[in-house]
C-alpha cells in the first residue's frame, strides 16, 4: 500500500527533492545502471532535483538529467592534484598519467576523502540546487530519501527533515534498511520505510 501511495504522491506534487545516499554505493548492486534508469522512469516528468553522498560517479553515467543533480561529497571520476596545489579539477582521463602538470604528485578523486577537498568542482550545481529549494516554499513536494544513513547527516538527512517540517505541503518519505527513524520534527509529516532502498525501487 505504501507504495502505490508513494507512486501518486510523485505524480501529483508540484516539486520532488530526492536524496541517495551510501546504499546506493556501485559496489553495492551490480545492477546501478538499471535502479538509474528505473528512478527515471518514476521521476522524468517531475520538476525535480537530486542530491547525492555517493561519490563513485556511476550517477554521472545514468540517464538523469545532470542539471538537477548535485554531489556536495564530491565524485571519484573527477580528478584533483593530492597536495592541492591548484584549484583545478579534470575529467577521467583528460591528464593520461594522472600527474598534477602544475607540481608532479600524483592526480586524487575530487572527493571528501581527499586531504585537501576542492570544493570548487560541486559548487555551480549547489547554487542552483540552493536556488531551487528555494522556490519550494509553500509548494506541494514530496522528499524521497533514498538510503541515507549517517555517513554524512548534514547534507541529506538533517536538512531534508528541515524542508519538511517548515514546508506545510511537504511529505518526506525515508527508506533504509537500518536507519529508517525520523525525528519528532517530521512526525506526522514522513513515512518510515525499512527496507534497502534498492530493493525497494527493483519491487515497485
Amino acid at each position: 500500500m505504501i507504495k502505490e501511495t508513494l507512486v501518486e504522491e510523485i505524480k501529483n506534487c508540484e516539486k520532488l527533492l530526492i536524496g541517495i545516499g551510501e546504499e546506493w554505493k556501485s559496489q553495492e548492486a551490480e545492477d546501478i545502471q538499471v535502479l538509474y534508469d528505473k528512478l527515471l522512469e518514476l521521476i522524468q516528468n517531475k520538476d525535480y532535483f537530486i542530491v547525492t553522498t555517493v561519490t563513485d560517479g556511476e550517477i554521472r553515467k545514468s540517464s538523469l538529467h545532470q542539471k538537477r543533480i548535485v554531489a556536495p561529497c564530491g565524485n571519484v571520476t573527477w580528478r584533483q592534484c593530492s597536495k592541492s596545489c591548484t584549484k583545478d579539477i579534470w575529467e577521467q582521463g583528460e591528464i593520461p598519467d594522472d600527474i598534477c602538470p602544475h607540481c608532479g604528485q600524483p592526480l586524487t578523486g575530487n572527493t571528501i576523502q581527499a586531504e585537501d577537498y576542492i570544493e570548487e568542482g560541486y559548487l555551480p550545481q549547489w547554487n542552483a540546487y540552493t536556488y531551487w529549494l528555494s522556490a519550494t516554499l509553500n509548494k506541494r513536494v514530496t522528499i524521497l530519501e533514498l538510503g541515507v544513513g549517517f555517513q554524512t547527516p548534514t547534507v541529506i538527512r538533517w536538512p531534508f527533515e528541515k524542508t519538511a517540517s517548515i514546508n506545510n505541503k511537504a511529505h518526506l518519505y525515508r527508506i533504509h534498511g537500518s536507519f529508517s527513524q525520523l525525528s519528532d520534527t517530521v512526525k506526522g509529516k514522513a513515512e518510515s520505510i525499512s527496507e534497502n532502498s534498492l530493493e525497494f525501487l527493483r519491487n515497485l
